[in-house]
């Protein structure tokens, strides 16, 4: 497994329709995508307008295969709402989480 995090800003305004953006996103993504096993959602306490989005992968392949060209369209709308600063790949080793 794979976890991929994507740091986003979002401007206060945009912050519901970003929410909603994204489990439609994560929803559509991990039911029509091989390998994609879903997210988790975090925002920070001290800056409100930071979100990371945490991903679940089966194996790098399949994230890369689904990336492309690094904006893929099935991102499309959270891209129109929030600016991503960064994206990062990690392999996941343990997850003792219930």
């Amino acid at each position: 497994m794979i976890r991929i995090t994507y740091r986003w800003k979002v401007k206060k305004e945009d912050e519901a329709q970003f929410k909603a953006a994204w489990a439609a996103t994560t929803t559509a993504i991990r039911a029509s995508t091989p390998g994609a096993r879903g997210s988790v959602m975090l925002q920070s306490h001290q800056d409100p307008t930071q979100f990371i989005t945490m991903a679940r992968w089966d194996t790098l392949a399949d994230w890369q295969a689904f990336w492309g060209a690094a904006k893929p369209p099935e991102m499309e709308t959270m891209h129109a709402l929030a600016e991503r600063l960064s994206v990062e790949t990690f392999e996941e080793i343990n997850d003792y989480t219930v």
